[in-house]
């Protein structure tokens, strides 16, 4: 059999609350994915410019984080962390209801930071529950849930794709002249001008298409609504709902009892945590760890190159998921809106992909060689979307690609790290950090840039950060050998302490002795 009948059986005693945590994470992805196609039918409901619309994302992303390091409150009870997660996905589908009323960016900005609240507390709960339930058996129930954020994040775009406006109702990119070359496209510097032109045009072409996205945000919130009461039918079966009698004992009490015989392997089980459940580690109080004084200078850059390789790569992850869609409706590419639409879901789908195919390859071949393949594989692969400007097949082709090479960076470099540094230090905590402000951060900035200098900068904007992801892991990788080294120092100079009291000892036996024969 593929599976150990052990994990079947054990699955079979828990299957509620898995696939309850499952659905939960479902919609997680489909909240993370459904701004990318939508995002300039949301701009002209707004009346917003590009620059302004992404700063939403920022919100989103800057509130995730957040509710994952607020979200750890909530797990001293299984009633404290299932209630959280029934309210965290009603919060969800209020939300995709309410969002066709959001005529101003500032409140749409509002409304998806609590969406991203109750993400980030969704992220935290859904994996230590799982943990807690299944222990050391976790890591397969873990890639389950986790594959269900690329369902999700591939369902979403599906949804909002009939629905999205087939001639648009905003300034895309400011440069709307067909026949231009690029980077002549980058330097024209007139865009805000272009947009209220284009603005001035919309009620003649594109305004019954424009209302037509709110039947996608609505559908998106009816598809969610079983997942909350998927949640409260779990707390009434657990007996944690108060108007029901609470006969039997809670699930808490077996939980706290594995967790208690859990304590002999507590190191493993916390880093396995920390690395498939998204490192919701206490950054802060790991960095005023009195046992990080005294370690050699490779130690901290480890965290910080790690770190930014990720900033940058889970910053191209945000980036194309969003404004992919935006890139494929502008010129030169011109594709129409509704099949610009698939894209992000053809992204999501190789992500998943991606993350599915690389937990054999992780067996068969070496983490560092992994990510030199898949770094290399993201640069080539932008840079030929690039050249191929003006091929609307390769664009397609590109996405796919492009997903299955970064699928796999984020879980390789935190075992790469993690192994690096022998599970010390705050490898999972910096790392997951790092590649949540890499998306705030690359989401506003890519924006802001094809905003200001036209639609080709958005995969120029792809060749650079990709290559400066490339350069910052060539110095991981000398920053390791260095770490080596000193590992290898240590462990030289740890083995001579160890043999020379034996010689001590034996001297000093002897040297009474030899007094008390002279004597």
């Amino acid at each position: 059999m593929f599976v150990d009948e052990r994990i079947v059986t054990l699955f079979k005693r828990n299957a509620h609350h898995t696939l309850t945590y499952w659905s939960v994470f479902f919609s997680f992805g489909l909240c993370i994915a459904f701004l990318g196609p939508t995002i300039l039918d949301l701009q002209c409901q707004t009346n917003s410019t590009l620059s302004q619309i992404t700063w939403v994302f920022f919100s989103q992303q800057f509130c995730l984080l957040i509710g994952s390091s607020v979200g750890g409150i909530f797990k001293r009870t299984l009633f404290t962390a299932l209630a959280a997660l029934f309210v965290s996905a009603l919060i969800i589908s209020v939300i995709f209801a309410i969002i066709p009323l959001c005529n101003n960016v500032l409140v749409l900005a509002i409304a998806m930071a609590v969406s991203g609240l109750a993400m980030g507390i969704i992220d935290t709960i859904a994996n230590i529950q799982l943990v807690t339930i299944y222990q050391k058996d976790s890591a397969v129930f873990l890639q389950a849930l986790h594959f269900f954020i690329g369902f999700g994040a591939l369902v979403s775009p599906l949804i909002a794709d009939p629905f999205l406006s087939e001639h648009g109702c905003g300034n895309h990119t400011g440069n709307e002249t067909e026949i231009m070359h690029h980077f002549r496209n980058m330097l024209r510097n007139s865009p805000i001008a272009e947009h209220n032109i284009t603005q001035s045009h919309l009620p003649h072409g594109g305004g019954e298409e424009e209302s037509s996205v709110h039947y996608a945000f609505w559908i998106m919130a009816l598809i969610n609504l079983p997942v909350p009461i998927a949640v409260l039918f779990l707390m009434y079966r657990e007996q944690l709902i108060p108007c029901c009698p609470s006969g039997t004992p809670r699930l808490l009490d077996k939980d706290e009892l594995a967790m208690e015989n859990q304590q002999g392997a507590e190191g493993t089980e916390v880093e396995q945590v920390a690395h498939e459940g998204g490192g919701h580690g206490d950054i802060f109080s790991c960095c005023q760890n009195d046992n990080l004084r005294g370690l050699p200078v490779s130690f901290f850059m480890i965290h910080i190159l790690g770190g930014m390789v990720l900033f940058m790569t889970d910053g191209i992850v945000g980036a194309y998921a969003g404004f992919v869609y935006t890139y494929a409706v502008a010129s030169p590419m011109s594709l129409p809106h509704k099949t610009a639409g698939y894209l992000a879901s053809i992204f999501w789908a190789a992500i998943t992909a991606g993350r599915l195919l690389s937990i054999p390859l992780s067996y068969r071949f070496q983490v560092v060689r992994l990510l030199l393949f898949n770094l290399a594989g993201a640069i080539v692969t932008v840079l030929l979307l690039l050249i191929f400007y003006t091929s609307s097949t390769f664009l397609f082709v590109g996405t796919c690609l492009c997903g299955l090479f970064l699928s796999s960076i984020f879980p390789c470099m935190l075992a790469y790290t993690e192994d690096i540094l022998d599970y010390q230090g705050c490898a999972t905590s910096v790392l997951v950090t790092s590649a949540g402000m890499g998306e705030m951060v690359m989401q506003v900035l890519v924006g802001s840039i094809i905003q200001t200098e036209g639609s080709y900068s958005f995969l120029l904007c792809g060749v650079i950060i990709a290559c400066l992801g490339f350069v910052l892991f060539i110095g991981l990788l000398f920053f390791h050998r260095m770490h080596r080294n000193y590992l290898t120092g240590t462990t030289k100079k740890s083995a001579m302490v160890e043999e020379e009291p034996p010689e001590q000892n034996g001297s000093a036996k002897v040297e009474p002795k030899e007094e008390a024969e002279k004597s």
